[in-house]
């Protein structure tokens, strides 16, 4: 068991007990904020991170992938879309090698779904203008068959993709689609 020095113990009866350390002096709000600084654009934070996001990942990703958590090397990329999180994927080595050529020190990339806006509440105008759009619905588009698969398919999703979602599921695990076949990203 270690002995603590005489002035950072008190003795009370036959028991020593340990002091506190002593406090640091009391700094201006100021300096406190300038340290705060400091650390937030630290070369290894997550701040400097950000601000260099948009060069790392690049014009097409960046506006759609941010970076969540860095903690222990361990770096964690939300995508707002399925596809998107599918380009991420695509482009991990990359992306990592543009991250350790910048400085930070990231040994391991995750990748995760992230809706960055709240999703509208049920039942607002918001959610019903959604919905009126959405490719799947067969009131508004009608049905027809997919010209790939030969399956019954909502008509906006063989607008969108120009098959259907199976088939764009299909294309997207295998890597050969990254989004809507008409909507270039």
């Amino acid at each position: 068991m270690a002995i603590a020095p005489p002035n950072r113990s008190r003795r009370q009866g036959n028991v020593n007990l340990l002091l506190p350390p002593p406090r640091p002096p009391m700094q201006g709000l100021g300096s406190c904020l300038e340290a705060v600084q400091r650390q937030w654009d630290g070369d290894a934070g997550l701040a400097a991170l950000w601000k260099a996001w948009p060069r790392l990942a690049g014009p097409q990703l960046a506006p759609h992938c941010s970076p969540l958590r860095l903690q222990g090397g361990r770096l964690v990329v939300g995508a707002s879309q399925p596809q998107w999180l599918q380009a991420l994927r695509f482009n991990k080595h990359q992306l990592l090698g543009a991250l350790r050529a910048s400085g930070f020190s990231v040994k391991e990339l995750v990748f995760q779904q992230h809706q960055a806006t709240a999703l509208p509440e049920a039942g607002t105008a918001v959610e019903a203008q959604v919905w009126q759009r959405h490719p799947s619905r067969i009131d508004v588009f009608g049905l027809a068959h997919c010209p790939r698969c030969q399956r019954p398919s909502p008509a906006g999703e063989l607008q969108r993709w120009g098959h259907c979602s199976f088939c764009q599921r299909e294309r997207m695990a295998d890597g050969t689609a990254q989004g809507p076949a008409n909507n270039p990203q």
